[in-house]
């Protein structure tokens, strides 16, 4: 049987963590998991230890410094010439240590909030579409993924609030879709979407779920299960588009 290379970006926690482990389970899986600090991804480490280096890599990338994803893709590119599946996990809703929460009034807008929220949401996703894409334009079946959200979409938003958050996961649904659309044309069996994984019991989401009914709130293993679900259904016809984590388009 032959292997399968999948690059998971934001993989020592949370979902990415879950996406990582679900995924080793196939044996025929070679998985490059990346975090910010390898050093202190102990989860990560116990995952390779018993999966094997040759089945699980941990390497280093920060998603807003654009050197970093260069320097892993060489280190990636080397290891394994070819991908057939990426996902980009890692995303910004808060940050105690910069005060950072999800604004309520136009007047909780503030410059430097809404500038972290897009590199982290928006512009990292597209650094690593630009960087490693040329790994999956081999001409057979690849998915690239990026976790998007719900809140991204304009049509959907009638509750308003979370500027930044829906903003930029909004200019991340527009990069993906224009992104598909130049992949398309070096390899017709490239599928480059978004998903959206629901609410996951994971930090990001941990501050506001006490509004989200318990049969909604999904485990990060459940939530890996189902997007990998999505993804194994995905044909050419889907790429651009936007899913959720039951295979249901939503509409940008």
């Amino acid at each position: 049987m032959a292997s399968k290379h999948i690059l998971i970006q934001g993989g020592a926690r949370g979902l990415g963590l879950a996406l990582v482990t679900q995924l080793l389970e196939d044996a025929a899986t070679r998985v490059s998991a990346t975090t910010r600090h390898p050093e202190n991804a102990d989860e990560l480490k116990a995952l390779q230890a018993r999966a094997g280096e040759d089945r699980l890599a941990i390497v280093a990338l920060d998603i807003t410094d654009e050197a970093s994803i260069e320097q892993a893709r060489q280190d990636i590119g080397e290891r394994h010439p070819r991908l057939d599946l990426l996902i980009n996990c890692a995303g910004l809703l808060h940050d105690e240590a910069s005060g950072q929460w999800p604004e309520k009034r136009l007047a909780d807008i503030q410059p430097e909030h809404f500038a972290a929220s897009f590199a982290v949401n928006a512009t990292g996703p597209a650094l690593m579409i630009k960087h490693f894409s040329d790994l999956m334009t081999h001409g057979d079946r690849a998915v690239l993924a990026s976790i998007s959200a719900r809140v991204g979409s304009i049509s959907d938003n009638g509750y308003g609030g979370w500027y930044g958050y829906r903003a930029s996961k909004a200019a991340q649904n527009q990069l993906t879709r224009t992104a598909a659309i130049e992949l398309a044309r070096k390899s017709r069996r490239l599928i480059c979407v978004g998903l959206h994984p629901g609410t996951v019991d994971t930090d990001l989401s941990e501050p506001f779920q006490k509004r989200v009914p318990e049969k909604q709130l999904q485990t990060p293993i459940q939530a890996a299960k189902h997007l990998l679900g999505v993804v194994a259904q995905l044909t050419p016809e889907d790429t651009g588009q936007l899913f959720d984590w039951a295979g249901k388009k939503i509409v940008p």
